[in-house]
C-alpha cells in the first residue's frame, strides 16, 4: 500500500531542514517515488510557507538570509575542540526524524554544526559513515542505528564502542553485557508506553486483547516483550495475542531465541500465544473474541485498521485500538488514540548529554548515564468502553 501523503511530506520537510537545500529529483529517489509527485508536494508545502521552493530545489524557510561568507572555521563555537557533531539516523524513518529535529534544535542554540548523515536500509551501512564522519574531523557522535535483530546490534557493538569520541545512542537501549553497554543511552521507557495502551484498554472494559506488531527493530522487540509480559500479569486479560503488522514487519533471518515473538510470553498459562507470520487481523480478533487491539507502528496501524473495516469489523464499535508510535495516529479517517514516545524530547536530552561530554571537565568523564523517558496517551476516536454483552 501506498504510504500516507502527510507521512511522505513530513520526511521531505525533515530532509530539507537538516540539509538546508535539496534538489527535487534527489528527494524522489531516496523517497521511492517520482519527481512528478515529490514536485507536488513540495508546492503544497510552500503555498503553506514550511518551505521555500527554488528552480528543481527545495529550501529551508531557515535559510532566509545569505549564509555567513566568513568561513566556518572562524566562527566562535562554544564547545571547545571544533568540528562538527555527526548525527546518523537511518533513512525512510519518520519516527526518528522527530528525533534527529530535537537533537538539532539544542546543537544549533549552542552553535554546534551538525553532519546529518542518512544511513541505507542495509545491514552494517552506519559504520562508513561514522568512519568517515571520524575522518572528517567530527568531535562527537549521536546515532540511531537500525538494528533490524540482535545479530545486527551485536555485529555493530564492538566498532561502535570503540569511536574514539564522545557518542550517545538515541532510542537505543544496548543489550546487558554487550559491547556497547558503557555507552550513554537515552531512549523511551516502551515498557511504559505498552502498560498505558493496556491500561487503557483494561480500564475499558476490554479483556481479550490483540498485539500487532513489529519485528525489525530494537523499539519493537521491547514493546513486544513489554506486551507479553504485561498482559500475562493482569488477571483482568483473559486471552491476548501477539501477530505481525505487516508482511514486511520482521528482521530478515527471522526471529530466534530471546527475540522470538512470543518468547517467554506464558503460553504455557494458556492464557496467550504469538504467531510468527503476518496474518489476517480480523480472523485473529474473531478467533479470540478479542475487543480491543495495540497497533505498532503508525503507519502499519492505519492500514491495518482500513482492513479491518474492509472485513466487517468497525473501529471503535466492534474492536477498540490504540496506535503505537504517534506520528500520523491522529490523521486517520478515526483518529486513533495512541502511545507517544517523547520523540523530539530523546533528541535534546541526547544532545545536551553529548554536549556535556564535549564540554572535557572532570564531571563530564563521570559514570555512563542511561536516560529514559516516559511516553503518554493520547485519547482519540478508535477507544470507547465494551457493552456488558461482550465481557
Amino acid at each position: 500500500m501506498r504510504e500516507p501523503v502527510e507521512l511522505r511530506r513530513q520526511r521531505i520537510l525533515a530532509v530539507v531542514r537538516s540539509r538546508g537545500a535539496v534538489k527535487v529529483s534527489t528527494l524522489a529517489e531516496e523517497l521511492d517515488v517520482s519527481v512528478v509527485t515529490v514536485r507536488r508536494d513540495v508546492e503544497e508545502l510552500a503555498r503553506a510557507g514550511r518551505l521555500r521552493r527554488g528552480h528543481g530545489v527545495a529550501r529551508s524557510v531557515s535559510l532566509a538570509r545569505e549564509p555567513d561568507p566568513a568561513p566556518a572555521a572562524s566562527r566562535a563555537d562554544p564547545v571547545e575542540g571544533g568540528g562538527a557533531v555527526a548525527l546518523v539516523v537511518p533513512e525512510r524513518h519518520s519516527y526518528l526524524y522527530e528525533t534527529l529535529h530535537g537533537a538539532r534544535s539544542v546543537l544549533d542554540e549552542h552553535g554546534v554544526r551538525v553532519a546529518l548523515h542518512i544511513a541505507p536500509q542495509a545491514r552494517g551501512t552506519e559504520r562508513p559513515l561514522v568512519e568517515q564522519a571520524l575522518a572528517g574531523g567530527a568531535r562527537g557522535l549521536l546515532i540511531a542505528p537500525r538494528w533490524r535483530s540482535a545479530a545486527w546490534e551485536e555485529s555493530d557493538a564492538e566498532w561502535l564502542a570503540g569511536v574514539g569520541v564522545p557518542a550517545v545512542l538515541m532510542e537505543r537501549r544496548p543489550r546487558a553485557g554487550s559491547a556497547l553497554h558503557a555507552l550513554d543511552s537515552v531512549c523511551s521507557d516502551h515498557w511504559y508506553g505498552v502498560h498505558l495502551a493496556v491500561e487503557h484498554l483494561v480500564s475499558l472494559g476490554h479483556r481479550r486483547i490483540v498485539l500487532a506488531a513489529r519485528d525489525d527493530s530494537p523499539t519493537a522487540r521491547s514493546i513486544r516483550a513489554a506486551f507479553a509480559e504485561i498482559a500475562a500479569a493482569r488477571p483482568e486479560v483473559d486471552e491476548w495475542r501477539i501477530v505481525l503488522s505487516s508482511p514486511d514487519a520482521l528482521a530478515s533471518g527471522g526471529p530466534s531465541g530471546a527475540d522470538a515473538p512470543g518468547a517467554g510470553t506464558g503460553e504455557e498459562a494458556g492464557r496467550g500465544g504469538a504467531a510468527g507470520a503476518a496474518v489476517d487481523l480480523a480472523a485473529v480478533l474473531r478467533e479470540i473474541r478479542a475487543t480491543g487491539a495495540v497497533l505498532h507502528g503508525d503507519v502499519d496501524a492505519l492500514m491495518l485498521v482500513q482492513q479491518l473495516a474492509e472485513s466487517g469489523v468497525r473501529v471503535p464499535q466492534d474492536c477498540s485500538v490504540v496506535a503505537y508510535d504517534d506520528v500520523v495516529a491522529a490523521l486517520g479517517t478515526t483518529p486513533l488514540t495512541a502511545v507517544s514516545p517523547p520523540k523530539a524530547e530523546i533528541g535534546r536530552a541526547a544532545a545536551e548529554l553529548l554536549l556535556y561530554r564535549l564540554e572535557g571537565s572532570a564531571g563530564a568523564r563521570g559514570p555512563v548515564r542511561r536516560t529514559e523517558l516516559l511516553p503518554e496517551l493520547k485519547v482519540r476516536g478508535s477507544t470507547q468502553g465494551v457493552a456488558p454483552r461482550d465481557h
